[in-house]
């Protein structure tokens, strides 16, 4: 018998100081039996990080074509494609043909390693590619409970983020721009 998916409940508080975005985020979060709860926080950072009119997640882990996030427009055609760990670039090309931007949060201790056998190609398509302080990713994690209210603000590279189990940031870089 397959295993069911965990459900977490988030209600973000966000603060995007960069877009002049302040919103409640009131989240429910599938977390897949072989998801991370560090792979499954990247997924809410990315939510915050992009929020806007049209952003929902995809099935991500349980359909290997959709992508963890995405943004469509008013007519249902995808604006935006967002993957998070490290995707093949295959995944990348198609989605990146098939229309609108593609951006890939990259979150553990291999993505300086994939970042670099696929740059090259990322550049050539215009992919944005984020790659978070790993350690930074596991302290947040570390505070994640399945039903919680948190707030989250966004500046400069950076997420500050706030619970009743502590405080952390979380910066990431745009890769290839050390």
């Amino acid at each position: 018998m397959a295993k069911s998916p965990t459900i977490y409940k988030f209600a973000i508080a966000l603060s995007d100081l960069d877009r002049n975005r302040y919103e409640p985020l009131n989240l429910v979060v599938a977390r897949h039996p072989s998801e991370t709860p560090e792979r499954m926080l990247v997924r809410v950072l990315a939510y915050c990080i992009n929020a806007g009119e049209g952003l929902a997640f995809g099935k991500g882990l349980s359909d290997p074509e959709e992508p963890d996030l995405w943004l469509r427009s008013l007519d249902s055609q995808i604006s935006m494609w967002i993957y998070v760990g490290e995707p093949k670039i295959e995944r990348i090309k198609k989605s990146a043909g098939l229309g609108g931007r593609v951006r890939v949060y990259s979150f553990n201790t291999k993505s300086s390693i994939w970042w670099q056998s696929v740059a090259e190609k990322c550049n050539a398509l215009s992919v944005e590619v984020f790659q978070f302080v790993w350690s930074e990713i596991q302290t947040a994690a570390g505070l994640i409970e399945r039903t919680m209210q948190l707030s989250i603000t966004i500046s400069d590279n950076a997420a500050y983020m706030a619970t009743d189990n502590g405080e952390c940031e979380i910066s990431w870089v745009t890769a290839g721009q050390d």
